[in-house]
Parts: structure tokens; C-alpha cells; sequence
């Protein structure tokens, strides 16, 4: 796969599409519309578009129609937006603009100045996307942090409301972990971490969402999962982290699992369930899945 940014092209004039394609093709992906609809479509379909090149005068719906609607779904409202348009009365640029357009480019069509434009644009996205990633990421082992699951948390809970779907969560920590720092260090107990984080990245499905939720305590946050299924896959990752041996030394993790109840719960429950099972597991010998009751 190609990793040249994706930019999408929207515009029913042909040679428009022909001028802007021939621009644009050496350096970027394209991706081509030729009304709204088929723009809003591709515009939210993976890989999604770094950046989207829109005309105003389309056949089905006009482009601030367009941008609108990309502005209020997850999966488009960080995408910028460049018009590209006949329009050139300086109050359609200041309509455009306000409604959250990053940049305004007038026809006729000139290759060198949409050339920087775009330049420019895609590397304030890429630049605005890589702090985006620091933020939510722990430092050390990469996975999500503490911040992200509970804004993650927060929707995914919304959604299993809305559309009556399964919500599981694992909460998993790693058994006398205190021991290997006292006896090989931290900087060990730092590997160990980074050890248990890449195998729970590997294991899980593209949908799950793993986080370091604090020193050794992780937790996995699984959609269209029902509290059986969560309970398998605990299980799976216990023996598959009893086998893992990481700077050859034997560890091992507790785990606690529990299901979104769709009648009465909050975020603070589903944690604090989750955070009772572990505690169960530990108390029970540690080494073992705990579902909460």
C-alpha cells in the first residue's frame, strides 16, 4: 500500500478533474467524486482522505452542503477542506471559510498555486494528527491512555445504548510486578510492559481498544462483545502471557471481566465492576479470570 497522503477531488467538470488529477498524481493518492453524495460516501470510507478538494457548484447538492455534513460525522470532521470553485465573490469565500473551510481557490485553475495550497494543508494535517496521536498514546508502551479510554468509553457506551449492541470490558494487571522491579530493575520492569502491550496489540481485533490504564494495570474495551466471548479471549491472553517469558522471566496477569448493562450503568460502574473481578482473581491465587457477579 501506497503511503502517499489521500486526497479526495470533488467536481463534475471533467476537465477540472483532469487539470486537478494531472497536478496532483505524482505526490498524492487520488480519490474522485463527481457530486455530494458519492464525495460524503468516499470521504467516510477507510482509508480515509488527508484532505478534500471541493467545488461548490455540484449537481445533486451545493459543496456547503457538502462540508456541512462531512463536519458532523465522526469519521470526516477533522478532514480539511479546501473549496475550489468558480465562486469568486468575496462573500462566498467568507461563507466558505466560516463554515469551516481551511483554504478558498478560485477558478480558473492554477496548478502552482493549488500545488501550495495543498503542500501547506497536508502538512498542518499531518503535524495536527501527529500531536493528536502523542496525546492519546502512552509513552512507553504505545497503547491508548487513561485519557482516550474514558472519551472512548464514553461514545462506545452511547452507541451500544443507541443501537442495543454488546460492551465488554478486561481489566488485567500483572501479578507481583513490584517483585520484578525490586530484583531486575526498571528499566526490565519497563521491557516486561512494553512486552505485555505489543502481545495484547497482536491478539486483539482491529475494533478492540487496548490502554495501559496505569502502571501495570491494562484495560481492553471490546464492542459487539458479549461478557462469554470477553471471558474467552481473557482466558486466551492469560496462558498466551504465562507462555511469554518476556527477558526470560516468568510472569503472569489477573484479570477481571465484565458486561455494559444497557437497563442502569454508568462508566464509573463498568470500571469499578471490572476492578472487583480483578480484585477477586488476585485474592483467589492471581494467575486467573475473574468474570464479575
Amino acid at each position: 500500500m501506497s503511503d502517499k497522503p489521500i486526497i479526495l477531488i470533488v467536481d463534475d467538470d471533467p476537465i477540472n478533474l483532469q487539470i486537478l488529477a494531472n497536478t496532483l498524481k505524482d505526490t498524492y493518492q487520488l480519490k474522485v467524486a463527481i457530486n455530494g453524495s458519492q464525495a460524503i460516501q468516499l470521504a467516510q470510507k477507510e482509508p480515509l482522505p488527508e484532505l478534500i478538494l471541493l467545488d461548490i457548484g455540484l449537481p445533486d447538492m451545493d459543496g456547503y452542503e457538502v462540508l456541512e455534513q462531512l463536519k458532523t460525522n465522526t469519521d470526516s470532521k477533522n478532514i480539511p477542506i479546501i473549496f475550489v470553485t468558480g465562486k469568486n465573490q468575496q462573500k462566498d469565500e467568507e461563507k466558505g471559510l466560516k463554515m469551516g473551510a481551511v483554504d478558498y481557490i478560485t477558478k480558473p485553475i492554477h496548478p502552482i498555486i493549488v500545488t501550495a495550497r495543498v503542500k501547506t494543508q497536508i502538512s498542518l494535517k499531518q503535524q495536527k494528527d501527529q500531536l493528536l496521536s502523542l496525546a492519546a498514546h502512552d509513552q512507553l508502551t504505545g497503547l491508548y491512555n487513561r485519557h482516550f479510554l474514558m472519551d472512548c468509553i464514553t461514545r462506545k457506551t452511547s452507541f451500544a445504548l443507541r443501537q442495543d449492541t454488546d460492551l465488554s470490558l478486561i481489566m488485567l494487571d500483572i501479578d507481583h510486578f513490584k517483585d520484578v522491579n525490586d530484583n531486575y530493575g526498571h528499566p526490565t520492569g519497563d521491557s516486561v510492559l512494553k512486552s505485555i502491550a505489543q502481545l495484547l496489540q497482536s491478539c486483539l481485533r482491529k475494533e478492540d481498544i487496548a490502554t495501559r490504564f496505569g502502571g501495570e494495570e491494562f484495560i481492553i474495551l471490546m464492542d459487539n462483545c458479549n461478557q462469554n466471548i470477553a471471558q474467552e479471549k481473557a482466558e486466551h491472553l492469560r496462558k498466551t502471557i504465562e507462555q511469554l517469558k518476556p527477558d526470560n522471566i516468568q510472569v503472569s496477569c489477573s484479570f477481571g471481566v465484565t458486561q455494559f448493562n444497557h437497563t442502569n450503568d454508568s462508566i464509573e460502574d463498568l470500571i469499578k465492576r471490572a476492578d472487583l473481578a480483578l480484585y477477586q482473581a488476585k485474592e483467589a491465587g492471581r494467575n486467573r479470570v475473574v468474570v464479575y457477579s
